[in-house]
């Protein structure tokens, strides 16, 4: 899944039978500090609840959006899952470790 947010609607007058009666959003992939991500793409709104500047969930995957809805023959790739409320991301990575101390040079025996 990934986290987008919706750029806006995409209305159109012919298309696909497919896509009858579903709403048609342009999202923007995000990473998890919602900074673009990649390039934008067309998904179906399953939630029929997000709009422009919403966070969404969305799933990429063309056998798991058939299944959403109930359809094998769809030839629909994307669709938005939910209207994400709230994110929280602690750091993944790990703090760099503290510096190794360079060896003191040992004197020379005499």
């Amino acid at each position: 899944m990934f986290l987008c947010r919706v750029l806006g609607n995409v209305v159109a007058t012919e298309k696909h039978p497919a896509f009858h009666a579903l709403k048609l959003l342009v999202v923007q992939p995000l990473d998890e500090k919602k900074k673009d991500n990649g390039q934008s793409f067309i998904a179906v709104d399953h939630s029929s609840l997000a709009g422009k500047g919403d966070l969404v969930l969305v799933l990429r995957e063309g056998n798991g959006v058939r299944q959403i809805l109930n359809d094998k023959t769809l030839p629909i790739r994307s669709i938005v899952v939910g209207v994400v409320d709230q994110v929280d991301v602690e750091s993944a990575r790990p703090s760099a470790p503290p510096p190794v101390p360079a060896p003191k040079p040992r004197r020379a025996e005499k």
